[in-house]
């Protein structure tokens, strides 16, 4: 049995269909961890992630990438970011008031817009780009996006609870119709006999074996995920250097302390008087 928050990228051999398939288990509950998301945030965000980690493992470069979903429905905004080393963390907002469980991906989303943004150290500068929410699930979504931008077929299956986000991948690379020109349309109709909650019970050679049985696949090395939101006082410190002196002093003497709210790590920075007076004074000189 493969080990949990892996990613594992296959090889349909006699197909030339690419897939992977990824299991966030204690790196996904760690990310939900003390944000009390209603089960339709849960969904949609654990959804969102493990197709953010099929993405960002398959990159052709190595770099970090981050997908902002934002929209005009219930649930708002939906933030995941990811590494070259396969290190998520993650947030959404959503609005209480207008939240029903019932509602579709689509009402709960509303109109809105798929941004990517991928940082890459051999670039001079981020590359950015915008898609409009096309589809009537998470997986759809982003199935419009990849088949528009990788210019190939893609196919996404995303299943997410409390305790577990999965999601499979399968692409057709340009050689496969000359290799067996059904053989994409039969994995189509394999998938369509996948329900959710078999996806997020079986392990991962289960899940292909299930599906795919009379299939020659090759499976190629796992790589690990996890929720990696360390602390960063650098950046705080700096975002208050910015601000300056005064500015500071001003939140201050109507607070008595600065915060600053850390979304995505679900985590407040607490600076008192004393804090900030020692990030203004200067460095004390050095006798020698």
């Amino acid at each position: 049995m493969s080990s949990p928050n892996v990613v594992q990228p296959f090889l349909f051999e006699r197909l030339d269909i690419r897939g992977a398939l990824v299991t966030l288990d204690s790196a996904w509950r760690s990310l939900l961890e003390g944000r009390d998301y209603p089960a339709a945030v849960v969904n949609l965000l654990g959804e969102m992630s493990a197709v953010t980690v099929l993405i960002a493992a398959n990159l052709k470069q190595a770099g970090r990438m981050t997908f902002q979903l934002r929209g005009s429905g219930p649930i708002n905004l939906m933030v995941l970011d990811c590494d070259e080393q396969i290190r998520l963390r993650g947030m959404a907002h959503w609005q209480p008031e207008s939240l029903r469980e019932q509602l579709s991906a689509p009402d709960l989303l509303g109109h809105g817009q798929l941004a990517l943004t991928l940082d890459v150290p051999a670039m001079h500068q981020p590359y950015q780009s915008l898609v409009p929410l096309v589809g009537d699930s998470i997986a759809a979504i982003f199935e419009h996006y990849l088949t528009q931008s990788e210019q190939q077929p893609t196919r996404l299956i995303l299943a997410a609870a409390p305790e577990r986000a999965v999601g499979l991948f399968l692409q057709k690379l340009p050689g496969a119709d000359a290799r067996d020109e059904d053989g994409w349309n039969r994995l189509q109709y394999l998938l369509a006999t996948l329900h959710p909650a078999e996806m997020l019970a079986l392990a991962q050679e289960d899940l292909l074996l299930r599906l795919f049985p009379e299939e020659v696949i090759r499976v190629f090395a796992a790589r690990p995920i996890t929720h990696h939101c360390p602390e960063d006082w650098e950046k705080v410190w700096n975002l208050l250097r910015g601000l300056g002196r005064p500015e500071c002093d001003a939140i201050l003497r109507e607070h008595g302390e600065i915060v600053i709210r850390d979304d995505i790590c679900n985590r407040d920075y607490r600076l008192d008087g004393a804090a900030v007076a020692a990030l203004f004074e200067p460095p004390s000189a050095t006798l020698h």
